[in-house]
């Protein structure tokens, strides 16, 4: 399918084609979840979101598994050079690195904002040296460059019935629910790396910090505070996800049902996570194969329909918008399937 997309895109010189190639490796290796609804995509708009999502894992890569072949530099170099490369290829159009190559190429295509490539490497640079927010606000400042720009470099790509800046607040808030289901998810495994990405007033809220936090990881056992701390900040995700949801509607038909479907994969690590009880210090919880496997089937029905409708707009009835997850009595969660 790579090349019937290459070809559809109208990307022809074979250096490019295997930059985005190599792009699509990494978008299927690492995201498993996004990479899943990409599929829902017009096969000629596959390509860019392939290069946007390739270059934000290659970058969130080198921050938290350095690849041995870089590790002798550290981290810091290796983010140093790839702005570097960014900012050159940007400028230039093209560049050595295969990444920076199809982000700088996808960039042209669809006119997409560089500042919001900027914004994200700054907030990468930030995870090499901050390890906690003391606030929400303060992690949402961060989390307008690791996660809000990516949903703004993606409109563009997506397309929009409504002027691009109308739409530009939900695709930015969709970002940030993705992530905050994500750093739910995550939590024990960050804490490994080092970092709490919980607002220290929500942990403090429950009697938490990072000490207990770390307690309970170690020891394997439970404590109904960081339950409760859990239970809020998945309460708090489902807000923004509220806040996003009625940016689907405001995208290019076709485009719908891939969001869709991510908005509804995405959502499920949060339903994961309650299921398992908050455990999330101790294990990673999982969205139910077959429940990924039916919001996919959704989504290829909802794909066909919205064609259907591109042929006759008239008489098909558009599909209802999907419900942001529900805020459950003190009950909440996350989960991602990657």
């Amino acid at each position: 399918m790579t090349e019937r997309e290459l070809d559809a895109a109208g990307i022809g010189d074979p250096v490019l084609r295997a930059a985005y190639r190599h792009c699509r490796a990494l978008n299927a290796r690492h995201g498993k979840t996004y990479y899943l609804a990409t599929r829902l995509l017009p096969v000629e708009r596959r390509p860019a979101v392939h290069a946007l999502y390739g270059f934000a894992r290659w970058a969130d890569d080198i921050v938290d598994s350095p690849d041995p072949a870089t590790a002798a530099a550290g981290p810091d170099q290796a983010l140093a050079q790839l702005g570097t490369a960014l900012a050159e290829g940007l400028r230039d159009g093209h560049s050595r690195e295969p990444v920076v190559r199809a982000l700088a190429d996808t960039a042209r295509r669809y006119g997409i904002d560089h500042a919001h490539f900027h914004d994200f490497m700054a907030a990468m640079r930030s995870d090499l040296t901050v390890t906690d927010y003391p606030t929400y606000a303060d992690l949402r400042g961060y989390m307008h460059g690791s996660a809000a720009v990516i949903g703004l470099q993606m409109l563009p790509v997506l397309g929009t019935v409504v002027p691009r800046e109308e739409a530009a607040p939900h695709a930015a808030a969709l970002g940030v629910a993705f992530q905050l289901s994500n750093f739910l998810r995550d939590v024990g495994e960050d804490l490994d790396r080092g970092r709490v990405y919980l607002p220290a007033d929500l942990l403090a809220g429950h009697g938490v910090d990072r000490e207990l936090l770390r307690a309970g990881r170690d020891s394997g056992r439970r404590d109904p505070r960081i339950t409760a701390a859990l239970r809020e900040f998945a309460a708090l995700t489902r807000g923004v996800y509220r806040e996003a949801a009625p940016g689907i509607a405001m995208l290019d038909p076709v485009a719908r049902p891939c969001i869709r479907t991510a908005f509804v994969l995405y959502g499920g690590i949060l339903d994961a996570v309650a299921r398992d009880g908050y455990a999330v210090l101790h294990r990673r919880a999982v969205v139910p194969r077959r429940h990924r496997a039916a919001v996919a089937a959704d989504g290829l029905a909802r794909v066909a329909l919205a064609r259907l409708r591109a042929r006759h707009p008239l008489p098909v009835t558009p599909p209802p918008l999907p419900a942001a997850p529900p805020v459950r009595a003190r009950r909440a969660a996350p989960e991602e399937v990657a």
